[in-house]
């Protein structure tokens, strides 16, 4: 950050015991969730789960933004579906790769997808993964 950057928001949480049998809470309780392993059954979210909602919910609220810039009226009923892959490979190690399936009803399509084009170049979890990990986002 340089100097003309304004801090609106910090989040902050303590986590122990990670993935396996972790949790983690927020300094003001308003996240407070046990952690487990992707797939096993237990009783938790999985990191990729929460990075999921987090990346989504930004994107829709992005979609917002730029919608609201552009003077055009949304249905309240915009969606975002996203998937997480947690991959590992003996070359690479782990990694993640995410899509994002977007549904912004009785909106003409290629205004939808103008909207989702702007809304990944100013959402914060889309600049943090731009050239990191493999990314597709799709209009439904």
């Amino acid at each position: 950050m340089n100097a003309s950057t304004k801090v609106l928001y910090t989040a902050r949480t303590h986590t122990a015991g990670g993935r396996e049998n972790g949790s983690a809470r927020s300094d003001d309780g308003q996240l407070d969730v046990r952690l487990s392993p992707p797939g096993l059954g237990r009783v938790g979210a999985n990191p990729e789960q929460l990075f999921a909602a987090g990346w989504s919910a930004c994107f829709e609220s992005a979609i917002g933004l730029v919608a609201k810039k552009k003077r055009i009226e949304l249905p309240g009923d915009v969606t975002i579906a996203a998937e997480v892959d947690l991959a590992f490979s003996t070359a690479e190690g782990y990694s993640l790769a995410a899509r994002l399936t977007v549904t912004i009803p009785g909106v003409d399509r290629a205004l939808a997808q103008a909207l989702m084009d702007e809304a990944h170049t100013i959402c914060p979890y889309s600049k943090a993964t731009r050239g990191n990990i493999g990314v597709t986002i799709t209009l439904a």
